[in-house]
């Protein structure tokens, strides 16, 4: 059966970060897909500790990034399969079809998909970057000031 280029893109954006992309390109044998799973939920483990201990909580500081980059990976992923030539996209992923078939077009909901990766994946982005450096520079003052005192 024809992989479509326009389902991947969306499957990449929504289930990317459990890997499901992968699963329907390469199947359940793919040890990528497997591994996508486990970042996503180091990061939401780490959004529970900062519910039950508070944004003071230095372990939570590295897992919510883990959320964030894979969620922004698996945009950026989205992106570039819903960017493929239809050819390339065939030539990659259906080699049983003909070059420019129906399965590696772009349409609308292609183009959709596209927009709201780029949107999705620079806003998580940037927030995790930001809740990152904002917890490490709290953290570096703070210490700074015990050292002056």
């Amino acid at each position: 059966m024809p992989k479509n280029k326009t389902l991947t893109a969306w499957l990449a954006l929504f289930g990317g970060p459990l890997g499901l992309h992968r699963f329907y390109l390469r199947g359940t044998g793919d040890w990528l897909g497997w591994l996508m799973p486990i970042p996503t939920a180091l990061g939401l483990y780490g959004m529970e500790r900062v519910q039950q201990f508070g944004l003071d909580d230095k372990l939570s500081w590295l897992l919510i990034p883990l959320l964030g980059f894979n969620i922004a990976a698996c945009a950026l992923t989205a992106i570039v399969y819903g960017l493929m030539t239809p050819e390339k996209w065939n030539a990659r992923f259906n080699p049983q079809v003909e070059a420019g078939a129906r399965p590696g077009q772009t349409n609308w909901f292609t183009i959709c998909a596209l927009v709201l990766s780029v949107l999705l994946g620079t806003g998580v982005l940037m927030a995790s970057l930001a809740f990152s450096f904002q917890r490490y520079f709290e953290y570096q003052i703070d210490e700074a000031r015990k050292i002056s005192q």
